[in-house]
Formats: structure tokens, C-alpha cells, sequence
């Protein structure tokens, strides 16, 4: 039989045992398995929320044919403009409501454009002032037909003075 200080010799051979060792590895694991499904749930959550989000309707363009041609005074002589503008928004309404009131429309387009001057049109500055203007004055319009100024941009595609 083994005396007592065999047994003790044993005893302190056997290596000490790590704390945690196991323990650690597995809720580690399941740490990065929680953090994992966590974003996964996130994200799909997101994403559910991108499908109940109606898509944005298609862009409609309207070109208000023909192009506008007016005549404006400078200092020295009489000058003229010509501009084709189209139209674009995303609803069917205010591309029929921009139809039925092209007169209307065309009318108050070429009052603005004649009251230009040269100067005032001869940078991009001016350029882009007369766009938001004419876009106003068509929004003005088409919320005064269907109640809502449904119209995004105007373009203007092609753009002379003489």
C-alpha cells in the first residue's frame, strides 16, 4: 500500500487545473453566437421595413413642345432667347393636368422668359435662378388644377441666346 507521502507526491504532480478554462471557451461562443443572431434579427427588422416602404413611383417627363422663343431687351439691341424646357414629376395626375393646361402654362413661361435680361442669363447663377422660377410658376398651376404641386424638376434642354 502507498504511505501518506506517496499519496501527497501524487497529489502534487497532477498540474493545477486552469479556472475557466472550458467555461470561458463556451461562453465566448455563445457570446459571438448571440451578437451574430442579434445583427442578423437587426438587419432583417430593417429590411422588413424597407418592403413595407412603397417604391417611389417611376420619374414622367413632359417636354413642353415646341421649344419657347422670346425676345428681350438689352442696352444695345433687341436680343432672343430660345429654351426647351421638359418637365419631370412622378405622378400620372400632374402630367395630365400639365396637358390640359399647356396654354396656361406655356403663357406664364413666356412671360417669364422675356422679362430676362442678357446680363442676368449670362451665367450659371442666372441660368439656375430662371429654372427655380419657372418651376414655381408651374407648381403654382398644377396645385391650382389638382390641388397639389406635384411637379420635381424642370429641365432645360436646350438653352440659346442671340
Amino acid at each position: 500500500m502507498a504511505n501518506a507521502e506517496d499519496m501527497e507526491d501524487e497529489v502534487s504532480v497532477a498540474p493545477p487545473k486552469k479556472k475557466g478554462g472550458r467555461g470561458m471557451m463556451f461562453a465566448g461562443i455563445a457570446a459571438l453566437l448571440l451578437l451574430g443572431g442579434g445583427g442578423y434579427l437587426y438587419t432583417r427588422g430593417h429590411g422588413a421595413q424597407a418592403a413595407v416602404t412603397p417604391p417611389k413611383a417611376p420619374e414622367l417627363f413632359l417636354p413642353l413642345d415646341p421649344a419657347f422663343v422670346v425676345n428681350f431687351q438689352d442696352q444695345d439691341a433687341t436680343r432672343y432667347l430660345q429654351v426647351g424646357v421638359t418637365v419631370m414629376t412622378h405622378d400620372p395626375a400632374a402630367v395630365q393636368a400639365m396637358k390640359d393646361s399647356d396654354p396656361v402654362i406655356r403663357n406664364a413661361l413666356v412671360m417669364l422668359f422675356s422679362s430676362q435680361t442678357y446680363v442676368g442669363l449670362s451665367d450659371i447663377n442666372g441660368k439656375k435662378k430662371l429654372q427655380a422660377e419657372a418651376l414655381d410658376a408651374v407648381r403654382k398651376i398644377v396645385a391650382d388644377k389638382i390641388g397639389k404641386p406635384d411637379v420635381d424638376a424642370i429641365y432645360f434642354t436646350s438653352f440659346v441666346m442671340q
